[in-house]
This record gives C-alpha cells, structure tokens and sequence, in this order.
C-alpha cells in the first residue's frame, strides 16, 4: 500500500547507524489510531536494497561488539533496563495510541519485556561454559558459547514492545547485532527502544530498525549475513519463515497461531474460573496469542459457567484504552475488525448460541471496536473453533468427562497453551501431565513463563526446536564450541621458563 504522508500525518523513520533513517522506497503503508480511526502517521516499506545496506551496517558493529567484555554488555543491559522502567508510561501511552490495547494492557506488556531485559543482564553467568581438567592425561576439554553474527527478529503487532524484548535482549546480550522488522501497523515503539539503547549506551549499528511488508520480510531470510530469525505470528507465516530461512541455512524459530482450551471441571470455583477466563479472553480485544478462546465445560458445569460469564461481560467498558476506567479498547484495523465479526455470523449460522454478541452493543461511534462476544454449544466442526479468529469471541464447548475434554484439546492442531480449573490435584497433575501443550497453567488463565524460563508451544504453534527467552534464547542466540588442548610438560621443554622442572 502507498500513502502521501500529509499535514498531521507523522512520516516514521527506520533506525539505522544509531538515528533514525527516512524511507527511500516512495511506498508507504498507514498507521492508524485504531480508537478513533484516524491516519496518524505513515510507514516507510523498506525495499531489498535498503534492507541490504541495513545490514552491512549491522555487520560492522557486529564485529565490534562480539569482543565487548562481558561486564560493557551486562552494563548497557543494565542502563536500557532502567531507562525502559524510567519511561515505561510513555511508552504505554505510544503502544495504546497505535495498538488500541489499554493502558493498563500495554503497561503489562512493558513490564513482562522488561522481566527479560532483567534476565539478560545475568549474561557472565549465562554464558558460562564448562571445564574438564585431565579428560585425558595432560589434555583439558572446555567448552564456549559464542554469538552468531547478525540476528533478525519479525515481530507482530499485537505486543509491539514485549516480543521485540523477548529476542532482542538476550541477542544482544550473547554479542550479536540485531535487526528488528516490526509490523507496520504500530511501529513506533520500536524506535522509541531504539532511542533508549542508544542512550544506555549500545554502539551503533548493534540494535536496528526496518520496517516493511513481504519484500523485507523476503530479503532478511534470503540475505547471506543473516545468521538467525526469530519470528512470531501466524502459524501459515511461521510455516513460510521458517521453510524459506532454513532452506537458506538459518537458524530458524518461528511461534505461529494458538487455539488456547481451558478445561473448566464441574469442581471448579465457578466464580474464580469466570473473572480468570473473562479476563484471558477478552483482555486486549483478544488479540493476544496466549488468549483464552475456547472453554471447555465439563459435565454439568456448563449453564453455571456460561452463566457466570455472561453476567460479567456487560460490566466491562469498552473505551479508548486511554479512557479511564477503561477494560477493553478497539481492534487494530476495521478490516481485522469487520472479519471477526462475520466469524460471529458464521458460529451462529452453524448453529452455536449466541448467549452474547459483539455486534449489537453500544459501542463509539468511532474506531474499529467491537463488542464482546460469548457463543455456546459449539462444536469442534465449525470455523469459530477451527480457526483462530483473534478477537473478542469466546466459545463454550460441553463434554461429559474429563477424558473427552482433555482428547478434545490434544485433537487440536494448536497447541500454544492451555489451562485447567479444578480444586483436583490428581486432576491436575494427570492434566499436566497428558495433554499435548506447550504451556500449561493450573488455576492460572494465560500460563505465560516467567523470564527464567522458556515461551513457546508444540505441533503447528511452532516451527523450529527451540523456544522463546530464557535459556533456551540463550542457546538461539550462540552456538557451542569445544576446546580439547594439550601443553607440552614443562619438564622436557627445552624453553627456559626461569624456575625448576619439577613434577
């Protein structure tokens, strides 16, 4: 898409070099104010060639920056970790007026990034190899993790500050140059991290910015001197990074879609599941990847829960997520907006009850909202459960046992995350222990891991073999070397060393 950036319209930069860099390409694409759905500024779509000259730069200061001492990185890790706390409201503020999300949301967001900056800063300790004195006679083993060059991150827009954080702290801390192409539709966030890296003291040229479309996203995973992209979005976009990244020899790990179940049990507290599920389904507009969209009642807990939720959802305010008081804002573009919608219309063509429904709420007048939506008796055969629609929309599926509800999940191509509510403990630990999820919460609605530990979800929710942050980043972001070495023996060298040959 192309726009002319006019009067009142913010033409946004890409960062190269350490400062922000205009687009050369003529073509633009529209960032909008999803609450009021207003063009508020224009985006430049980077083409190949600029791309290319992007990271020549990123490889120079690569070079530099892999033999930075640990204690200079751990430090900039620890002033860009303060800076992000310092200014973590205007950051907010910068993710609610492009995204939609509320204040409260982005500022959550900011703060699940930060625990990974704080996770990086421990990077002496992180990258601590290991040492075998005499593995044979005279001969040491030890062994190294080093950085693998330039790195790429491809990040969505629903958490334009948490996921860049969740590849860019811990690639940058290994002592590699890293390249962000964020999503068009809500880019600025990224150069506000970029201006605060710079001021933490990141040379420049180790953290850049390029935004774009297809012919970016293409030259990045063809370009030689990129050793690794970390990608999150849409399964159908994982499957394509990752094919084409490692048919070119990358390191490839690609996060793709989520259909995340919750296993409600008839000995649940109904009134805990309710506020834990409205919550997770509904937070963000449901634009979350780790959003709650089905849940699943067993037995004859069923009209309770729908019951319980259904009563909850008027007292939410949907607002501009700068309005106070404020639970829900818009969805990101009318076009996103408008095809949830019709998966409204198709749950209910197909014959799920529509107990509440988005489309007939007061809403504003303006913006791409729409309004909660709670559909009941669905069935795994219709496209509200099949796909993931990402909005607003909980579904209700009812099953007699826990075995159907737990076959149920593990049938399901996705397999992001997933959660159960019980007062059971061998429930519970049968539960974790049999179902085929990447990330599993207990009582707990959007089992998101701690920094500490790894992100990610199995079958078609990932493609690739390593998870997101955490050690497992670590390991993304290095690869192992090991040392087996010999000296001669002081005794028999016929070099004078200036003290006795003695064994």
């Amino acid at each position: 898409m192309t726009t002319t950036p006019s009067a009142g319209i913010t033409a946004i930069d890409h960062w190269i070099s350490g400062r922000r860099a205009p687009g050369a390409s003529g073509r633009t694409s529209p960032v909008f104010d999803p609450a009021t759905g207003v063009q508020t500024g224009a985006v430049p779509l980077a083409t190949a060639g600029e791309i290319d000259e992007a990271v020549k730069v990123a490889v120079s200061a690569a070079a530099g920056w892999r033999n930075s001492s640990l204690s200079t990185r751990s430090g900039v890790l620890f002033a860009f970790r303060e800076l992000l706390h310092q200014r973590s409201d205007d950051l907010a503020e910068i993710v609610t007026s492009e995204h939609g999300k509320v204040l409260g949301d982005a500022a959550g967001e900011i703060a699940r990034g930060l625990e990974n900056v704080e996770f990086a800063t421990g990077v002496p300790q992180l990258l601590k190899g290991g040492f075998s004195e005499q593995a044979s006679t005279g001969v040491d083993v030890y062994s190294m993790r080093q950085p693998l060059g330039v790195v790429a991150g491809i990040t969505p827009f629903n958490f334009p500050v948490m996921v860049p954080l969740w590849m860019c702290a811990n690639a940058i801390a290994c002592g590699n140059a890293f390249v962000l192409k964020p999503s068009e539709k809500d880019p600025s966030a990224s150069l506000f991290l970029a201006e605060l890296w710079k001021e933490a003291g990141l040379p420049d040229g180790v953290f850049t910015v390029v935004h774009g479309d297809k012919e970016a996203v293409d030259a990045l995973l063809d370009h030689d001197d990129i050793a690794a992209v970390s990608f999150v979005g849409s399964t159908p976009i994982a499957k394509y990074i990752y094919e084409r990244g490692t048919a070119n020899g990358k390191r490839v790990q690609a996060l793709g879609g989520a259909k995340n179940h919750a296993l409600v049990l008839p000995d649940a507290d109904i009134d805990m599941a309710a506020d834990a599920i409205v919550s997770a389904a509904y937070g963000a507009a449901g634009e979350r990847c780790m959003a709650l969209s089905v849940a699943v009642a067993v037995g004859g807990v069923g009209d309770d829960l729908v019951a319980a939720v259904s009563e909850r959802l008027p007292k939410l305010k949907i607002a501009a997520g700068n309005e106070p008081g404020a639970d829900m804002g818009p969805l990101i573009t009318s076009e996103h907006r408008d095809k949830v919608a019709a998966y409204v219309a198709q749950g209910a063509e197909a014959g799920a009850t529509v107990v509440v429904d988005g489309r007939d709420q007061q809403l504003p007048a303006d913006g791409f909202f729409l309004g909660t939506t709670l559909l009941d008796d669905v069935t795994p055969d219709m496209t509200v459960y099949r796909d993931e629609i990402f909005g607003p929309v909980l579904s209700v599926v009812r099953v007699d046992t826990f075995d159907q509800g737990l076959d149920l999940i593990n049938a399901n191509p996705y397999a992001n995350g997933t959660a159960i509510f019980t007062r059971d403990g061998g429930a519970a630990r049968r539960f974790q222990n049999e179902v085929q999820v990447g990330m599993v919460g207990i009582n707990v609605p959007i089992p998101v891991p701690v920094a500490y530990y790894s992100f990610g979800g199995w079958k078609d929710s990932l493609f690739g073999d390593t998870h997101m942050y955490g050690p497992e980043g670590i390991n993304f972001f290095t690869r192992g070397k090991v040392v087996t070495q010999r000296w001669p023996d002081p005794a028999t060298s016929s070099v004078d060393l200036g003290f006795p040959r003695t064994r």
